[in-house]
């Protein structure tokens, strides 16, 4: 007799695809090819000497504990030095409202796990981060999307549509948004956080991009509005900022809903890395973080300008785009008659990529939409990439 078959998988496991985004990029990693397709920071800025030495710091001074189990909420050094650079840009903020997570996509799964049954109706900006539609599906949310424009959520659709589904929270990327790379306004964020109090709502604010801003001032978090205290997770991390192999991330967050992420944290991992954490706190007590950041942003405002600079010759005649004031991401559309995933095979065939807006749409998606991200590549690299995705464009050999 044949051994039988073990269980099937959980539905949750098979109803979700993949990342769209990962899949492509493992296309991109094959020689000579350059990727807009992934938001990922330029290794060659990376403080590897800084780090390094922050790492030496961790073994030298408390090497039994690096090595050792800490608390799930994180180290007390490095809750301290977040609260520290939060209430440094106008949010203030104690140590025991962190909670220092395996990067903040690791706290976004913690929220939904604390506060997502399966059926709760959970509010997202169309389009929107392709993994936040991963793990809100995961936890069996029905994802509603809110209408947006070109600065983002529009609040009186939001205050309907909250009306009406009654969700659990509202998920949003207020700071040049993934896919986007918009910035919802500061009066909208007020309207927002009014409309979260009046009408009962959490809201999840995810911030990976905000110290990257290359003009303009700077726009208050939605965790600092009036009526948004007491309702607000915000999500940051340090990937974008120093090193996403270090995967740190931290959650702010009001005391229950913070206890309730810690449990669902001590469920997944125990803890994040001692070590990493420790070299981090080390790396922020004797480096100036605001000084890399400041020399980042340098090298991304030109790469972002030789993009903008260049999409008008690469792309079909009729496409638009806008111009960020920060972050990874320039969001563009073909004109009528053209498909971004289409054309993607054209763009794969000359070694140069991007990301179809498709795959970031809850509902009906723009198939005339695409991501393409600036940070990767020098600005000569940029050039010839944006001359390959002409000639793909033009069908040229």
């Amino acid at each position: 007799m044949p051994p039988a078959q073990p269980p099937l998988f959980a539905t949750r496991a098979t109803s979700v695809g993949g990342s769209a985004v990962r899949e492509i990029l493992a296309v991109t990693e094959r020689p000579g090819m350059i990727s807009f397709a992934g938001g990922l920071p330029a290794p060659e800025l990376f403080d590897t000497a800084g780090l390094r030495a922050a790492y030496d710091a961790a073994f030298t001074h408390s090497a039994r504990r690096a090595l050792q189990y800490s608390t799930t909420e994180g180290v007390p050094e490095l809750r301290a030095a977040v609260a520290r650079r939060l209430s440094g840009r106008g949010l203030p903020t104690r140590a025991d409202e962190i909670v220092v997570t395996t990067g903040s996509q690791q706290a976004l799964g913690l929220i939904a796990a604390a506060l997502v049954e399966p059926g709760d109706a959970v509010l997202v900006e169309n389009p929107t981060y392709l993994a936040a539609l991963q793990c809100f599906r995961l936890a069996g949310a029905r994802v509603i999307p809110v209408p947006c424009d070109e600065e983002g959520i529009l609040p009186d659709a939001l205050s309907e549509i909250v009306a009406r589904e009654r969700p659990k929270l509202l998920y949003t990327v207020p700071t040049f948004q993934n896919p986007t790379g918009r910035t919802l306004p500061a009066p909208r964020r007020a309207e927002v956080a009014r409309i979260a109090a009046r009408l009962g709502l959490w809201l999840l604010e995810d911030d990976p991009y905000g110290e990257l801003r290359y003009e303009g001032p700077d726009v208050p978090w939605l965790a600092a509005h009036p009526g948004a205290e007491d309702r607000t997770a915000l999500l940051g991390s340090f990937s974008k900022v120093l090193a996403p192999g270090l995967r740190l991330g931290w959650l702010r967050a009001p005391q229950a809903l913070r206890r309730a992420a810690a449990v669902a944290k001590q469920a997944a991992d125990l803890h994040t890395s001692t070590v990493d954490q420790l070299a981090a706190a080390h790396y922020l007590a004797e480096t100036d973080l605001d000084a890399h950041i400041a020399m980042v942003r340098e090298a991304y405002r030109a790469r972002r300008d030789a993009l903008l600079s260049g999409l008008g010759a690469a792309l079909p005649a009729g496409s638009a785009w806008n111009r960020p004031e920060g972050g990874m991401f320039v969001w563009a559309r073909l004109p009528e008659g053209h498909d971004a995933t289409a054309l993607l095979k054209s763009a794969l065939a000359h070694d140069v990529a991007y990301v179809p807006g498709a795959p970031f749409f809850t509902g009906p998606p723009d198939p005339r939409t695409l991501r393409l991200s600036f940070t990767t590549h020098t600005p000569a690299e940029i050039a010839e990439g944006l001359s390959r995705l002409g000639r793909g464009v033009r069908g040229e050999g």
